[in-house]
């Protein structure tokens, strides 16, 4: 049986089928900008739905829409038990996409500019996210994530992580501070997932309905074939089997429609067998 839950940290039990927030305020970091009141709404339905792990970023919006206000607006007074984990490094360009990268020193700017908008003191979860759109690229992040190391020791931030890295990088940043989460392309290394799981650390794949963590996504035939034997839709059988992969392994599918929604969360009571697992991964 999957287990449902993980111990971030070793000390805040969230529940590993959790949301992201990117596509709360817009389709693509290109735009449009997305109806408010909609990311409200899915954003009420999550939490209700049982979901306490919200993976956000300050440069999730676009135009007047941002994710993180629309988390503030929907969510206030936040419950005891939810659990926001934001990212930072990454810098909006002209177009909105985030394809710069900022400094040691602009970090600190960037932390407490979350803190403002999410209308909170401390962050549960802060992500040093490094590099562009594509994987690791293997430069040292000592620098930037020691920065992030000093908020924690001030109390600004609860649990440190790292984003888009492999595994000199992690060893780089474990060296400095405890890092409570990981989250690499669900295609990363393997070896820094069992590394995650040796270590009680969350390996957290961002565009995880892309088909979990391996060589590359699920077949699509094959996810059709699993799908239509359980009745189920293909994403959520793509979220069942990223959660089967390991227990470490938390999923943040994220959506703007309360249907989606609702059907990415129906994927926790899905079971899949070991023939159901065998078909997918061949």
């Amino acid at each position: 049986m999957t287990i449902k839950t993980f111990s971030l940290g070793g000390e805040l039990t969230i529940n590993r089928l959790g949301f992201g927030a990117m596509r709360l305020a817009m389709g693509t970091f290109a735009g449009p900008a997305r109806d408010p009141e909609k990311g409200i709404a899915v954003l009420r339905r999550a939490v209700e739905l049982g979901v306490n792990h919200i993976d956000t970023a300050g440069f999730y919006g676009r135009d007047a829409v941002w994710a993180n206000e629309l988390i503030r607006t929907a969510l206030t007074p936040f419950r005891d038990d939810l659990v926001i984990a934001t990212k930072v490094g990454p810098l909006p360009g002209p177009n909105g996409v985030p394809s710069g990268q900022a400094t040691a020193d602009q970090l600190r700017g960037l932390v407490e500019a979350d803190l403002r908008c999410l209308g909170i003191n401390r962050l549960d979860l802060v992500y040093l996210r490094v590099g562009g759109t594509t994987g690791p690229g293997g430069e040292s992040i000592a620098e930037r994530f020691a920065v992030l190391a000093e908020l924690r020791a001030e109390g600004l931030i609860r649990h440190l992580g790292v984003s888009n890295v492999d595994g000199a990088q992690l060893a780089e940043a474990r060296a400095i501070a405890p890092v409570a989460a990981v989250q690499n392309r669900h295609t990363g290394d393997m070896g820094l997932l069992a590394e995650s799981e040796e270590t009680g650390i969350a390996y957290v794949p961002y565009f995880p309905l892309g088909g979990g963590v391996g060589s590359g996504p699920l077949d699509a035939e094959r996810l059709g074939k699993v799908a239509a034997r359980l009745g189920a839709t293909t994403a959520q059988v793509a979220i069942a089997s990223l959660l089967a992969t390991s227990p470490t392994v938390l999923a943040i599918p994220g959506t703007g429609s309360l249907e989606h929604l609702e059907e990415n969360l129906a994927a926790n009571d899905l079971r899949l067998s070991d023939e159901d697992l065998s078909d997918l991964r061949g």
